[in-house]
């Protein structure tokens, strides 16, 4: 009980009364733009978190290579493969657990924007409406979201996977004696991309609209995110190994 009650104020009733705030404030009082209004806000409020889970899965990514390495080293001693795979993450400075956890930290946020639209917005949902915020009438969409949105679902599905495309068409090249073309590490990862968008569409046309618009817009921010920090970490490392050269050039011309 007091579970519910420490959600219901630190998370439910917050976002709640956030978007009820837009909906007053945005003109033509439209509950879709005040949904993507919300969602933006909270993408912001949530950027740290957000930043450290695709570092973190890119980080996981960059090492794949050399794990399938380990796996089929070590394939046959459980032990020594939990070693040297705990040896790589801490040689590279990588902590396995770093694209989960902000991704779960992330879920009351989730939870509580499906609980404001299963609740609806009927007298005793906006009776937990702040005192200095205007109560409205009737909350209003051009769109149905109050019920399942198949339209919406798909768009966020196609949404999930570009986003996980992108990350995949961002890992590099590598190629690691004895990893067999990391094939083990390319299925999965193909599984991934299509499985999550399906799992999303299927949430999508099981929750009212208003989810899946959330998760639609929550996942481009997320994706466009992705691709402004895969462009600043390629602009560093190219303009890192412009420096090794012009140091080599350097050091050679020194020797000659």
């Amino acid at each position: 009980m007091y579970m519910l009650e420490f959600f219901q104020t630190i998370f439910y009733q917050p976002i709640l009364n956030l978007l009820i705030f837009l909906y007053n404030v945005i003109p033509g009082s439209d509950l879709a733009v005040a949904i993507i209004l919300l969602t933006i806000i909270i993408k912001i409020i949530l950027h740290p978190l957000s930043k450290q889970s695709i570092k973190g899965q890119k980080s996981l990514q960059d090492l794949q290579p050399k794990i399938e390495e380990i796996k089929q080293q070590y394939g046959d001693d459980r032990e020594r493969m939990g070693k040297e795979m705990m040896q790589l993450y801490k040689d590279h400075k990588v902590n396995p657990l770093s694209s989960c956890l902000p991704l779960l930290l992330q879920l009351p946020f989730l939870i509580a924007v499906f609980h404001v639209f299963k609740s609806g917005f009927g007298e005793k949902t906006l009776a937990l409406v702040y005192p200095f915020i205007t109560t409205p009438q009737a909350v209003n969409s051009i769109i149905e979201l109050s019920s399942p949105n198949w339209y919406l679902a798909i768009m966020a599905g196609a949404a999930q996977f570009l986003q996980t495309k992108m990350m995949m068409a961002d890992k590099p090249q590598m190629q690691t004696p004895g990893a067999k073309d990391e094939s083990m590490s390319a299925i999965m990862s193909k599984q991934m991309m299509y499985f999550m968008p399906l799992i999303t569409v299927f949430i999508g046309l099981t929750l009212p609209g208003g989810v899946a618009l959330y998760i639609l817009v929550i996942t481009l921010l997320t994706a466009l995110q992705q691709k402004l920090m895969f462009r600043k970490d390629n602009k560093n490392n190219d303009d890192n190994k412009g420096e090794e050269k012009a140091e080599k050039k350097v050091v050679e011309g020194k020797v000659s």
